[in-house]
């Protein structure tokens, strides 16, 4: 994908990055925002997971990272994420789950997209919770790489690389914490407070 075709294609819907660590919730809000708004939602998650079933060179690849609780390299990811926003072209949002990982992410989409997102909506949770959360997410969905050891190694790659990102986005004036210890109608609750405040 060329940097013009993706900056002409996405300039005018809205763009919000949702971050958070494995098990915080962001999935479950996603789904319910795209339902209320309709937005396009784009989990990087379940992105990364379909690949990593395929039996391609690039799916066992990204299985064995995944498996390892490490990331999966930022080429893959920005051209999945690149993708599914391109084959919504009509869409009037996109919530954007998982993303970005890495500060070098975050200033890559900038340039292929030829924008900052709208807003960059981050929950907070304690690491506790996540485990509890992910394990049983795992459970439901019988994903292999949803053991804990897996799980904690995750939260501490995540936590690694996110801090810089959050403060990018901070210095940007676009972020905005949300408590996600909360019920989850509270948690969606505000999470339209804040669409909404950009419409």
């Amino acid at each position: 994908m060329t940097t013009s075709s993706a900056s002409h294609i996405l300039k005018s819907p809205l763009i919000i990055f949702v971050m958070g660590g494995p098990g915080c919730g962001k999935g479950t809000q996603c789904k319910n925002m795209a339902t209320k708004y309709g937005f396009c939602h784009v989990g990087l998650g379940q992105l990364l997971r379909q690949e990593a079933q395929r039996s391609t060179q690039q799916g066992w690849k990204i299985h064995d990272i995944m498996l390892q609780g490490l990331l999966v390299p930022m080429g893959i990811i920005l051209d999945m994420i690149s993708n599914a926003m391109l084959s919504r072209p009509e869409s009037r949002g996109f919530l954007i789950d998982g993303f970005p990982r890495e500060l070098r992410q975050a200033k890559e989409f900038e340039r292929i997209v030829g924008r900052a997102p709208d807003i960059v909506i981050m929950f907070d949770c304690s690491m506790d919770t996540m485990v509890r959360r992910a394990l049983r997410q795992g459970r439901i969905e019988h994903r292999a790489d949803d053991c804990e050891s897996a799980i904690r190694q995750r939260l501490e790659t995540y936590y690694t690389l996110c801090e810089p990102v959050l403060t990018f986005y901070q210095q940007k004036n676009l972020l905005c914490n949300i408590l996600a210890e909360a019920a989850p109608e509270n948690i969606f609750a505000k999470c339209c407070s804040v669409i909404e405040s950009l419409q």
